[in-house]
């Protein structure tokens, strides 16, 4: 290309954006909130993805479930956005948009996936169901409390831009303590079994949630603050996931595909709360420091505290959720200048005792349905299968220091 015609192009080029700049500035404010509702309706398809397709593939690890973690998934979801809308139509913002609901809906909907994750495999598909008309209300009650200021106990905002404290520690902690009150000794026995094959479809999960995450964070950002918001997310997971390869080499003595699928993305669980405050170097060090944090805890702390508590978490929420949202939130207080330490400890705080006490009473009342027959299999709901006696263990299971005998 000679240099006239490199010029020609060149002035072309600077033509067409100095006419859209144009356009833009001359557009009634109705076409641009127009364009705006756009452009969220596509990070909102996004994140419609990252539920079904990225939550669903990742939580068919469990070799024999994969069947009924992709049904709980496609219910979960049916269930939260419009029990959450149902919310909105009573005590919602008059001033938001339905975009906007749809996409606080879909956080809602992630959060119970994240809750549901700790006791995959062990519910019936019904008592899915149930779990999400209980979860909806409490998370909408804490959203509502950390976030809008409700019922006054904080004074201040609390900085969760993508959901780290009301998301992420929220789902996780709340999918916890159902846990603990449902877990069976049974349950408690029997192994998580998985094998090549899942492993790579909860890789595939994986990748879908990484490569959407920083429409997430992003979605109801203002749009001259998505770019560095989506740059901050990248950076994170970018930083996660190296930290994690290391990681699982260093404690493990090799790669393990469970850190891989699941701490590889605690860096975009933990850039959550400053997700569009944060320098792309901050962020790139939350993202490490979180990697590092959860795979420390499916290498090391999940046996211990699993033995210590008798009571599994199937997906181990804790490690991708629950600590890397606790520490992105106080990870906010050393990267926003100006925050109010006061109210973010305090949102924290709040959220960790909603989340723990309605979790409780929801497995509670969930347990009343009755039980799984055995745990972690298709074959019990799902019509052409047979339970295979290697499945039941018919032998008394006794609990000893060293674990179960």
């Amino acid at each position: 290309m000679n240099l006239y015609m490199r010029s020609a192009l060149l002035l072309t080029i600077l033509t067409l954006t100095a006419c859209g700049a144009a356009f833009a500035a001359e557009m009634p404010g109705p076409a641009i909130a127009a364009l705006s509702d756009v452009q969220k309706y596509e990070r909102a398809i996004h994140i419609m993805a990252m539920l079904l397709v990225g939550f669903g593939f990742l939580m068919v690890f469990v070799k024999k479930y994969g069947r009924s973690a992709i049904t709980a998934t496609y219910l979960l979801v049916s269930v939260a956005l419009p029990l959450y809308f149902l919310k909105e139509s009573y005590h919602g913002s008059s001033s938001a948009g339905v975009i906007d609901k749809l996409i606080l809906a879909e956080f809602a909907a992630a959060s119970l996936l994240i809750c549901a994750g700790a006791v995959l495999g062990r519910l019936k598909m019904h008592q899915y169901l149930l779990l999400g008309l209980l979860f909806v209300p409490f998370y909408a009650l804490n959203e509502w409390i950390v976030l809008n200021g409700g019922l006054g106990l904080i004074t201040g905002k609390v900085v969760d831009t993508g959901g780290s404290i009301v998301i992420h520690a929220f789902g996780a902690i709340f999918g916890l303590a159902v846990a603990a009150s449902m877990t069976t000794q049974q349950e408690y026995a029997t192994a998580i079994e998985c094998d090549d094959t899942s492993d790579r479809y909860s890789l595939l999960g994986s990748m879908v949630l990484w490569v959407f995450w920083p429409s997430f964070c992003a979605a109801l950002v203002p749009p001259d603050a998505v770019p560095a918001t989506a740059v901050n997310v990248i950076l994170a997971l970018c930083g996660s996931t190296l930290a994690t390869y290391f990681a699982s080499v260093k404690l493990r003595g090799k790669i393990s595909a469970a850190d891989i699928a699941n701490a590889t993305l605690a860096g975009g669980v933990a850039i959550g709360s400053t997700c569009d405050l944060a320098s792309p170097a901050a962020a790139f060090a939350i993202g490490i420091l979180a990697g590092v944090v959860s795979t420390f805890g499916f290498a090391v702390i999940q046996a211990r505290v699993t033995d210590a508590a008798k009571t599994v978490d199937t997906c181990g929420v804790l490690y991708l959720h629950g600590l890397p949202g606790l520490f992105g939130g106080i990870a906010a207080l050393f990267v926003v200048s100006g925050i109010n330490f006061g109210a973010q400890l305090t949102g924290i705080l709040i959220t960790v005792i909603i989340a723990a006490s309605t979790g409780l009473a929801s497995g509670k009342v969930i347990a009343v349905l009755g039980r799984r027959m055995v745990p972690y299999v298709d074959a019990e709901e799902f019509e052409g299968e047979e339970i295979e006696d290697e499945d039941i263990d018919l032998q008394p299971v006794i609990a000893t220091e060293d674990g179960i005998a």
